[in-house]
């Protein structure tokens, strides 16, 4: 089940770094791994359509060149932060799969993301939401990109939830679409509160709030 989610969100995107002698002309090797971190820091901060060429190159330390020569273009950098972001600040989305019970897993989901939105170390918001665009053409693709992302985890949720029925951790009448669809709605609520500037205490109380509606487990 995890897997599952992981197809989409916790995609591998280690960078080779070849151990030969860079040829004359060749632009200078440089930390890939650093500089994608710097790069998710300014999507999280200004949303894709926000970000430019030049806030990219000066907070990743590299020219243009060399960002087409390794990540392509824009939006191929952004997916890959965007997998980055999966493995990393948002990674407890994805490791919640696995907890023993459908109440743990939706705790973990949405008290998760409570505390990673309430981390004064992180930009206010959570990238996924932050980068959200609706523009042109040219930002076609990264919309479509972010919802398969969203409804790659609300399936995830579906199916752990639908197991969860069958294996009597949630009531028969209970409704694994309806419920991965509420945790997924908020998720992404706390984050929008976050960006708004609702301090980490709040989001904590949103989320214990939330959970009171959780249906309860079924006496053995």
């Amino acid at each position: 089940m995890v897997d599952s989610a992981r197809q989409v969100l916790i995609v591998s995107v280690g960078m080779k770094s070849g151990a030969s002698r860079p040829r004359p002309g060749r632009p200078r090797a440089f930390d890939a791994a650093a500089a994608l971190e710097r790069a998710m820091e300014v999507f999280w901060r200004k949303g894709y359509e926000g970000t430019s060429l030049t806030d990219l190159t000066r907070a990743m330390g590299i020219s243009r060149p060399s960002l087409y020569a390794a990540y392509g273009n824009k939006e191929t950098l952004f997916r890959k932060v965007m997998d980055r972001y999966g493995r990393g600040p948002a990674g407890h989305i994805a490791e919640a799969l696995a907890a023993p019970t459908a109440r743990e897993v939706a705790e973990r989901c949405i008290h998760g993301t409570a505390e990673l939105l309430g981390n004064p170390d992180h930009p206010p918001g959570c990238l996924g939401v932050n980068g959200i665009v609706v523009g042109g053409d040219g930002t076609r693709g990264v919309c479509r990109d972010m919802a398969a992302r969203r409804f790659a985890v609300i399936e995830a949720l579906r199916r752990r939830f639908l197991r969860a029925r069958k294996e009597g951790d949630l009531p028969d009448d209970a409704d694994p679409r309806a419920l991965a669809l509420y945790v997924s709605t908020v998720t992404q609520g706390l984050s929008v509160l976050a960006a708004s500037g609702a301090k980490g205490i709040d989001l904590r109380r949103a989320a214990r709030q939330a959970m009171l509606s959780w249906p309860a487990r079924p006496e053995p």
